[in-house]
């Protein structure tokens, strides 16, 4: 395993560390209702979050990774960004034919701050400019404005709606499909905008 570690200019994407540290934020993460509005679950207690980081964990160290689950803090946090506790998380999973599904999500505090721009790029430039990615794709509520607005920032291009895919509280919802192609990332100037180290 190559640990993963990006630094954007206000942000940092770590690997999960096995500490009560950030088993606490992310049970501040997707313990809230709020936050968790969009995602396809709703909020979960400690002992589920503490399930998900184990699950995190194990996935980090599979010699053929195909799935990143990693946690975003802030630089300002501590003096060594592996040290700050998380405010989000930040996700990339791999698929055929050099594909792979971005996905992020932010503590409330952290809402309206440029934050899920930032992680949505550092992730592209994970995928990209890293492993080789050709198409990303991410997905969408189509209640979820702000995430849109961070897709549509970025330059992904929107390709459809996907009708009754999420199934939550006995309520259906709709969402939007983007996607992302190596050559309009590279032509965007944005690519290469992180750094990475192990």
């Amino acid at each position: 395993m190559v640990p993963v570690r990006l630094t954007g200019p206000r942000l940092a994407i770590r690997e999960y560390h096995h500490t009560p540290e950030d088993l606490d934020a992310l049970h501040a993460l997707f313990g809230d209702p709020e936050v968790t509005r969009y995602l396809p679950f709703g909020p979960r207690d400690r002992e589920a979050c503490a399930d998900q980081l184990a699950l995190y964990l194990d996935g980090a160290m599979e010699e053929e990774r195909d799935t990143y689950r990693l946690a975003v803090t802030r630089l300002a946090d501590a003096d060594d960004p592996a040290d700050a506790a998380p405010i989000g998380q930040a996700s990339l999973t791999l698929g055929p034919y050099r594909s792979a599904e971005l996905g992020y999500v932010l503590r409330r505090d952290a809402w309206g701050l440029g934050h899920g721009s930032e992680t949505a790029r550092l992730l592209c430039a994970l995928a990209f400019d890293h492993l080789g990615v050709h198409r990303l794709a991410a997905s969408a509520d189509v209640d979820n404005a702000a995430s849109a607005r961070v897709l549509a920032k970025l330059g992904f291009q929107r390709e459809g709606r996907v009708r009754h895919d999420v199934l939550k509280g006995g309520v259906w919802s709709d969402s939007y499909l983007y996607s992302l192609l190596a050559d309009e990332w590279r032509g965007s100037g944005a690519g290469g905008a992180a750094g990475t180290g192990g």
